[in-house]
């Protein structure tokens, strides 16, 4: 950007944006429905519960279902694969019969914890059994069910090319998928509105770049406004 470019953007100090923004009225019922709708959406069940006796503010599902999915969602972070199962069936079985990809990925699941224990003549046969017919199917399984057998073949697993798959990141992500299916089930949304206004902020911020310099907030976790670059 050239100087003339930059001296002709709209300077505003920090004293006049934060004028402004005392000017924008928030409710705060509204605040409040957004830090219970995190609570609820991330399974902070005990806090949930806490925050609903300190600001009288109603979740908008029952949170005894909160145990529940955290239970399942726990299940499948450990490497317990089949018991998550088992509990989202208990819970309603319909997610996994409506939502095949899910139902893959977390059979895929399982084929990684059976290599991860070294179970090497199990997970075969789980392959060949359970999810060869599936990748029959659908050729995107078949290229997932490829990578993850893939991990048969080298002996240092954790510096191979499809390595990523032991991390247990890879076990958030199943984890993460299930939750928001159960999440959907339940009609409630599968992700918390925080982060996302978070990220209009952000977006906001840049596109406010182009015409005025103005105090940003860098740091989301404090909302310090920092002063403008002139």
């Amino acid at each position: 950007m050239g100087k003339g470019e930059s001296s002709s953007k709209k300077v505003i100090t920090k004293e006049e944006w934060e004028k402004k923004l005392s000017e924008v009225k928030i409710r705060k019922e509204d605040m409040n429905k957004l830090v219970m709708n995190f609570l609820v959406t991330e399974g902070y069940v005990e806090a949930a519960e806490k925050f609903q006796m300190e600001s009288g503010t109603q979740p908008d599902i029952d949170l005894g279902t909160i145990t529940d999915r955290m239970a399942v969602r726990k299940a499948v972070q450990c490497g317990q694969v089949e018991d998550a199962i088992e509990k989202v069936n208990d819970l309603n079985p319909e997610i996994l019969d409506t939502n095949p990809q899910l139902f893959f990925h977390l059979q895929q699941q399982r084929l990684i914890e059976l290599i991860r224990s070294g179970q090497v003549e199990e997970a075969l046969e789980f392959a060949q059994e359970e999810l060869a017919p599936r990748g029959e199917e659908n050729h995107a399984f078949l290229e997932e069910l490829e990578r993850t057998v893939a991990l048969l073949a080298f002996e240092d697993t954790a510096n191979c090319p499809v390595g990523e798959l032991l991390d247990i990141s890879q076990r958030q992500k199943t984890a993460s998928e299930l939750n928001a299916a159960i999440l959907t089930s339940q009609s409630h949304e599968k992700d918390p509105k925080l982060p996302s206004l978070l990220k209009m902020l952000i977006w906001a911020q840049n596109q406010l770049d182009e015409k005025a310099s103005y105090p940003h907030i860098n740091d989301l976790v404090n909302a310090t406004l920092e002063e403008p670059v002139t």
